[in-house]
């Protein structure tokens, strides 16, 4: 099996993204160091979706790289992968609406099954986005209220209200109300950013991960992993 990994980098360390398998990805100050957890990031990743992967046969094999001038050790990304912009199958799309879907639903879960969501073990702190989300109310918030940002930039209007899926079911509805878009437009979006509906999934996917992952580490560590839900297969 290979894994074919996207590196966004700069002084500041490395963001790899695995491009065939969307929303996965790792960090680390070095290209090395993040490169060593990928097998344990898609093992992760292929239990979630019931998946079975023999990971003693992967391979990884680095297909696009991009220097950035973002904090890409905060996570800051702009990325568009070369492979994101062609038109999509309808199958692909499917296959892609249903895993941001699942995601949500997910995340959703997650946050419904921790006791205390407004408790936190976490310290403050800030990145170039302001404040870091430290307890499972603000992760769920933050992460709720990126539906909007992302779908918007592809021209796309939804609420990030009731829930993070219901908007995100929401804004799949709209997006098939165009009889074009499974032509995968480019589109110029905010801070000069380049988003496609293909990125956009793979956003979805790849933010869900990252705060359901902080929230799941944090509400074990407050609650105790017997009271935490624990539907994206993590191990702590």
């Amino acid at each position: 099996m290979e894994i074919r990994a996207v590196d966004e980098y700069n002084e500041g360390g490395h963001l790899i993204y695995a491009e065939n398998f969307i929303g996965a990805f790792v960090r680390g100050k070095t290209k090395e160091e993040a490169l060593g957890k990928f097998k344990s990031e898609i093992g992760q990743y292929a239990r979630w979706l019931g998946m079975e992967i023999d990971d003693a046969d992967c391979t990884i094999a680095v297909v696009q790289e991009k220097r950035s001038g973002l904090q890409v050790c905060d996570a800051d990304s702009d990325v568009l992968f070369n492979s994101e912009i062609p038109p999509l199958s309808r199958q692909e799309y499917d296959l892609l609406k249903a895993r941001s879907l699942k995601s949500a639903k997910d995340f959703l879960a997650l946050y419904d099954s921790i006791p205390n969501k407004t408790g936190t073990v976490l310290a403050p702190r800030k990145t170039f986005y302001g404040p870091v989300p430290v307890t499972a109310r603000d992760m769920y918030e933050h992460t709720k209220n990126v539906n909007t940002y992302y779908f918007g930039e592809i021209k796309v209007p939804v609420p990030n209200e009731p829930d993070i899926y219901t908007c995100r079911r929401k804004g799949f509805e709209t997006v098939e109300e165009r009889s074009s878009f499974l032509s995968n437009a480019v589109y110029d979006g905010s801070y000069g950013e380049q988003w496609s509906l293909r990125k956009v999934c793979r956003r979805f996917l790849w933010h869900d991960r990252i705060h359901a992952r902080a929230m799941y580490k944090m509400a074990v560590s407050l609650c105790g992993s017997d009271s935490v839900g624990n539907p994206f297969c993590f191990t702590r």
